[in-house]
């Protein structure tokens, strides 16, 4: 959905793009003529072929058969309408252009017809009359529709077969209510495109399994069982071009694809028909073969068979309910039914409506209308957020504090007053919210070391390997372990019994590993610390279970967010506004102090890379952060080109494998459809025959199972029954030189079997002919040994802002174009700038739109906070401890004074407060 901004662009699109067969050679069976379509065409009298006069009047918001303004208001920059594109999959595109008739034309045309019905189905209007402030449904829109059949041309070829369409909407649609045409708004149909993309994928495969062709779902979407992949390849030259001038360019978004595909088309090509394109298409899949000299003689139509395997709506719906939930709480109704209809493609017996129906009927599900959207948990995460918090209120006021009187202590300040809340809080839970660069470290030697001096041992813990075994053992606390080490190590909870355990980086826990310390920590009779940001990011699996913690459970959080890290003193302002939420006056404030730089689209990259040079040239330590993966493999082929220009890097250079993790969910690793032959399979947990840790190579896929082969060629089949017990990896290469930056991607062990932990960044120091290296660790010095196959490393120059917590480095770079907006909001952008000592650098094509991005919370709804509804138990255990304090302070007795604190008039000491 590709937005046009003027009525001058919007005309010189039609003209140039859908109008102009300029790049479909000769001959008037090529295309199909233009029509006008949609309700709003049928009132205003012009549905039908479109006209380029009709097509200009609807630009300048002229109706048609009046001559007057269509919608109320006209500015001569504003949103003219969306480019809605449809494309199929090239296995579809091939077959028809190969056919005898239409048939797979017509399906085409009809799933792209039942799919701009369902958009205008769900337009709306907004609504500014007698204090309304909101948006009305409408369900009419005029847009107009082209269909292509082939591709821009590559120049030096005739153009590969393409069927896709182009669907212009107008922005204008009817309201009944108001009696007239209005601007329609697209923010929730863009919202929502997944969704519709996932009904248009879904109803033309049904229609051609229908007509007796079998569908093999891919990432995207599906191709066409029984043609061979080279013809495929074959023809997507026009797709391999422009991704090689997009990775010259540094181009990723969807937008600026096609905006590049537009300034690269080819110029018109005369000569050819449809027929001797068709004739010309075949002479190339014979002088290409077939891989397989089977493949190529396999039927690939076959009379309408009934389905092998069978598969039921309530299937699909399981599969999204597991799937999206496992990394969320709450969920859009629609992004839950795209995942189910997507489940079901491949299977024609499963209808979308049938789905549908199953969805909102399942019992499962809370559903709550907001804002416009129907927004879904389940009964289940629910009762796992309310357990959660029914636990981290049961220490409510239990304890004796460690202290009645503070003792001296050696900082001040906002962290004396935080260790005081620990040393002093009657709570078994207490939570200290540091902000980034707060000196968070300093504070927890000081209140550690109070804490023992009171005779109690603590225990310390991280959530992930390189903050416990990396930053905290470098710290100083050697013993520190993870969060997952300590819930399966009995040794370690058994030491817990009457101590302290303290949760440092605590906002990266989910709610069921959040839910199993609190569990132990009342089993223990043990003290909870928890310390972390909840303005940072939050775990990857479901739950910001610090954040629920503290606003929906009422635990009184200690806040120290005055900034020690930053050196001049505007920076540390800025970093101080984003730990507060201040993202407006931060972005500001750097754009003042010059740290923000606009840059040219298409080099987005070339100023960031001068700057980053010029820093390690000066000896000091940088880092580059990125929102995208996508975006930080760009900047980093870039840094590379760069450093070996500079001489930076060896002239010597080996290959490695690099294993890049599919982060498939459970219900993804439980579905056959998801896997591909060479993937890379490594068991997290021994299986019969299977060892842990243990790399394995998918073989085949079928209904039957995938087929597994270990380095031995031993052959097993995955059980994909037990998720939990793999990760999937897809296998690549990458180059390497001495002077290289690395990042260890995966727990393990070097060849020396020490162990590397996931997120240690390391010096490549020398490397050999045979694919060994040698890395080192800047800080420790210390060196590991690898060889080629050892997979589970990246680049360490261009890194994601999850990547990026907990490091800090002289001067950050923040690669942040248009294209990186998707995965842009205020935890993203308060991490990445608060890395830096001396100075952050902001390198963007669109300044103004990167503010419209970094303002949003990027906080995840709880269930809780959706539904407002916490378990009555827990409010009557609540007001229960408060009746029970209240009668105890109106008449104390011997026993209320040694078991129950003073309370204090500090509200951190209230119980539930």
């Amino acid at each position: 959905m590709i937005q046009s901004k003027s009525a001058a662009h919007a005309k010189a699109y039609f003209t140039e793009a859908l109008a102009k067969p300029d790049y479909y050679l000769s001959g008037n069976d090529q295309e199909t003529k233009g029509y006008v379509q949609g309700k709003l065409a049928k009132r205003l009298g012009i549905d039908g072929p479109i006209t380029q006069s009709v097509f200009y009047q609807l630009c300048d918001n002229v109706h048609p058969g009046t001559g007057g303004s269509l919608t109320p208001r006209t500015k001569e920059e504003r949103t003219t309408g969306y480019d809605i594109n449809f494309h199929c999959p090239k296995s579809v595109s091939i077959l028809h252009a190969l056919s005898q008739d239409n048939h797979i034309q017509k399906a085409f045309e009809e799933a792209v017809r039942a799919t701009m019905l369902d958009l205008e189905t769900d337009s709306k209007t907004r609504v500014r009359k007698g204090n309304v402030y909101g948006d009305r449904l409408t369900g009419e829109l005029v847009w107009t529709d082209f269909i292509h059949q082939t591709a821009r041309p590559v120049d030096g070829h005739v153009p590969d077969p393409h069927l896709h369409a182009h669907c212009f909407v107008f922005n204008a649609t009817w309201d009944e209510t108001e009696k007239e045409c209005k601007a329609a708004q697209f923010r929730d149909t863009k919202r929502d495109m997944p969704y519709y993309q996932a009904r248009f994928h879904k109803r033309l495969s049904d229609q051609l399994i229908q007509q007796g062709y079998q569908i093999r779902r891919t990432a995207k979407s599906f191709e066409i069982e029984g043609v061979p992949q080279n013809v495929i390849d074959l023809f997507s030259k026009r797709t391999d071009e422009i991704g090689r001038i997009a990775k010259e360019k540094g181009i990723t978004s969807a937008k600026e694809l096609d905006e590049l595909g537009a300034r690269t088309r080819s110029k018109k090509q005369q000569g050819l028909s449809m027929s001797e394109l068709k004739s010309e298409w075949r002479r190339q899949i014979g002088e290409l073969g077939s891989q397989d000299e089977r493949e190529g003689k396999r039927p690939i139509r076959f009379s309408s068979t009934q389905e092998k395997q069978s598969l039921q709506p309530q299937n699909c719906v399981d599969h999204a309910i597991c799937h999206d939930f496992e990394r969320a709480s709450v969920i859009q109704d629609r992004r839950l039914l795209a995942t189910a209809y997507r489940h079901s493609i491949g299977h024609q017996s499963v209808s979308i409506d049938t789905i549908t129906d199953c969805l909102q009927a399942d019992e499962r599900l809370i559903q709550i209308e907001e804002k416009g959207q129907m927004l879904c948990t389940t009964k289940q995460v629910l009762l796992e957020e309310q357990h959660m918090v029914q636990l981290a209120r049961l220490g409510q006021g239990k304890l004796k504090p460690l202290y009645q009187k503070t003792p001296e202590l050696s900082v001040s300040g906002q962290q004396a007053d935080a260790i005081r809340h620990v040393l002093t809080t009657p709570h078994r839970v207490s939570i200290i919210r540091g902000a980034a660069g707060s000196g968070k470290t300093t504070l927890m030697r000081e209140a550690v070391n109070k804490i023992e001096q009171a005779g109690k041992h603590v225990t310390v813990v991280a959530p992930s390997s390189q903050a416990s075994r990396g930053v905290l053992r470098e710290e100083g606390f050697e013993h520190a372990q993870t969060v997952a080490q300590l819930l399966t190590d009995h040794k370690l909870q058994q030491a817990l019994r009457d101590q302290v355990l303290w949760v440092d980086e605590a906002g990266l826990l989910g709610t069921q590993d959040m839910s199993a310390l609190l569990k132990l920590s009342n089993e223990q009779n043990t003290r909870l610390i928890l310390g972390g940001d909840t303005r940072q990011h939050a775990s990857v699996v479901r739950g910001d279970a610090l954040r629920i913690l503290n606003t929906v459970g009422g635990i009184q959080t200690a806040e120290v967010n005055k900034i020690y890290r930053q050196q001049r003193e505007a920076y540390r302002q800025v970093v101080e506004d984003l730990s507060k939420g201040d993202v407006k006056n931060a972005f500001a404030l750097l754009d003042q102090i010059g740290f923000i730089q606009e840059v040219d689209p298409l080099k987005p990259n070339d100023v960031l890379v001068e700057d980053y040079v010029s820093t390690l040239r000066e000896g000091k330590s940088a880092l580059i952060v990125s929102p995208t993966h996508q975006q930080s493999d760009e900047v980093t082929i870039a840094i590379r080109e760069k450093l070996k220009t500079e001489d930076r890097l060896g002239k010597k250079e080996i290959t490695v494998s690099r294993l890049t993790n599919t982060n498939f969910t459970q219900a993804q690793k439980s579905d056959w459809r998801n896997f591909q032959v060479d993937q890379k399979i490594q068991f997290n947990q021994n299986r019969p025959g299977i060892k842990r840790g243990s790399v394995w190579t998918v073989k085949s896929c079928s209904e039957a199972g995938v087929a597994i082969e270990s380095e031995q060629q031993e052959t097993r089949y995955l059980p994909i029954d037990k998720p939990i017990d793999y990760d999937v990896f897809q296998l690549s290469e990458m180059p390497l030189s001495q002077g290289d930056q690395v990042r260890i991607t995966r727990n393990g062990f070097d060849l020396n079997k020490t162990r590397l932990d996931n997120g240690q960044l390391l010096d490549v120091i020398k490397v050999y002919k045979s694919g060994e290296l040698v890395l080192r660790n800047r800080l420790s010095q210390a060196e590991y040994r690898l060889d080629a196959n050892y997979g589970h490393l990246t680049y360490a120059y261009c890194i994601t802002s999850h990547a990026a917590q907990g490091k800090t480095v002289d001067e950050v770079f923040i690669s942040q174009p248009a294209n990186t907006f998707p995965g842009t909001d205020a935890k993203q952008f308060y991490v990445s700038v608060s890395r830096g000592r001396h100075r952050a650098r902001i390198y963007t094509d669109k300044k103004v739109e990167l503010l419209e991005h970094v303002i949003r919370d990027g906080d995840r709804k709880s269930a809780i906070e959706l539904t407002g509804h916490v378990d009555p138990t827990l409010s009557m255990m609540h007001q229960h401890l408060r009746e029970t304090q209240h009668l105890q302070q109106k008449s104390p007795t011997k026993e209320s004074k040694s078991s129950t604190p003073p309370r204090s008039k500090d509200r951190d000491y209230e119980p539930g407060l």
